[in-house]
């Protein structure tokens, strides 16, 4: 079967790269000349565990192939637009590239080509792209299946998904694209069109209100001098909560993709609900204002900002990529600089090429460099390259050896980092209640 996917970033590539491997002839198009060059010769634009080399076997094979032009979706009776849809600085969506590739693709689409859309719409978006298409195609028929990728392991979440949404206006373009989706044996959502995108905005809003709920839970605890990485674990033993559950303590939430749905409900309560669904848009504002919490305890433990010297480790917003957009990290970062700190960063992945930088930040080979002189050493990403640190090391290196651990991630090794001479400090300073 031909297949096309519209958009190489991480969805495209990710999703290219699945099909590839279920036998799948694919053609990958871009309209960018820079992405599908280096995709031709098997360097995809961004890091991902075993996406480089699930393509360049697809294009040794024959199976895969990449393009600018968009009338290579012609014969190919599925298209998957699968652009990350970019997110403008105040968490809202662009969808000039999505709607660019409807106008590009829509003429030359086989009579009776599905097009199924990937990328994150907001909620009434996909019928508006679906009028277009049948405008210039009456036999083209448009689903929607929002993707559901984590990154740094898209490609194994994109064959073995918990569940898969298909959102359809026409019955019988529902069921062809539940019968491509039968490889994947999971188990199927069909709705129709409004349906499907309001389900990604509200997974995705119940997460993010999760994090919150994690940090102002920890900014009690620290307040009464409960530690909340105790409670932290009975709330993941509590069935109706879950292992997996968002409850670990943090700087907020990044990446756009949380802000981007939460952004997406609040213009509907303004728009329809005159204000009467007011929690989202209360969400998105505290974690614009939660980033400053890591400035704030910076400042108590250092007696002032100016002039010291803090490291950071961890600059992508998440572990197992290496894209730094939306980097809450990066955003910290600036507010250390605005303070007059000096500050070095260390990731083991980032791409540091992809984002002007905060002028004045200092980028580091390795982590005891980013720590050299230091007065503090900030873990904002738990990448697990920080957990095999030789901490004795990273001791001798620092001018005090001190590390403000954001996530609680060496939490379960306390004890040998402390012994190596590094002093871990939480986030939320712990006080007493007292008797009153």
């Amino acid at each position: 079967m031909n297949i096309a996917v519209v958009g190489l970033w991480h969805l495209g590539c990710s999703v290219a790269a699945a099909w590839t491997r279920l036998g799948a002839a694919v053609r990958g198009i871009d309209f960018s000349p820079d992405i599908v060059s280096g995709l031709e010769s098997g360097r995809p634009p961004i890091f991902e565990p075993e996406l480089a080399e699930t393509l360049r076997a697809g294009l040794a094979q024959g199976g895969l192939r990449f393009s600018t032009d968009p009338r290579s979706v012609q014969g190919c009776p599925f298209v998957f637009i699968a652009f990350d849809t970019p997110v403008r600085d105040d968490d809202t969506s662009d969808l000039s590239p999505i709607w660019d590739a409807v106008e590009r693709c829509a003429p030359h689409l086989d009579r009776g080509a599905i097009v199924i859309v990937s990328a994150q719409l907001p909620v009434g978006t996909a019928r508006r792209i679906r009028a277009r298409l049948r405008q210039v195609n009456a036999s083209v028929e448009l689903v929607y299946s929002p993707e559901n990728l984590r990154l740094g392991e898209a490609i194994a979440c994109y064959l073995h998904p918990g569940h898969i949404v298909i959102g359809a206006d026409a019955d019988l373009a529902g069921r062809a694209v539940e019968a491509l989706f039968a490889p994947m044996q999971a188990r199927c959502f069909r709705m129709n069109l409004p349906s499907a995108e309001l389900v990604k905005h509200c997974i995705n809003s119940f997460l993010a209100t999760s994090i919150t709920l994690a940090n102002q839970w920890s900014d009690i605890a620290g307040a009464i001098g409960a530690d909340y990485g105790d409670v932290a674990a009975v709330l993941r033993a509590d069935p109706r909560i879950g292992q997996r559950a968002y409850v670990t303590p943090g700087i907020g939430f990044s990446g756009g993709t949380l802000g981007r749905d939460l952004q997406v409900l609040e213009d509907v309560n303004h728009r329809v609900l005159e204000g009467r669904a007011p929690l989202f848009g209360d969400v998105w504002r505290y974690n614009q204002e939660r980033r400053e919490v890591v400035t704030r305890r910076a400042a108590e433990l250092l007696g002032g900002l100016g002039e010291r010297r803090v490291a950071l480790f961890g600059m992508t917003y998440k572990p197992g990529t290496s894209t730094l957009r939306r980097s809450l990290p990066l955003a910290v970062a600036t507010d250390l600089l605005a303070r007059g700190t000096r500050v070095r960063a260390h990731d083991p992945r980032a791409d540091w090429r992809e984002v002007p930088l905060p002028a004045g930040l200092e980028v580091s080979q390795s982590p005891y460099e980013a720590a050299d002189q230091a007065d503090l050493a900030v873990l904002l990403t738990e990448w697990p390259e920080y957990r095999d640190l030789d901490f004795a090391k990273l001791a001798r290196a620092m001018r005090t050896p001190r590390m403000l651990d954001t996530k609680e991630f060496l939490r379960g090794q306390r004890a040998a980092v402390e012994r190596a001479g590094v002093t871990l400090v939480p986030l939320v300073a712990a006080v007493e209640l007292g008797d009153a």
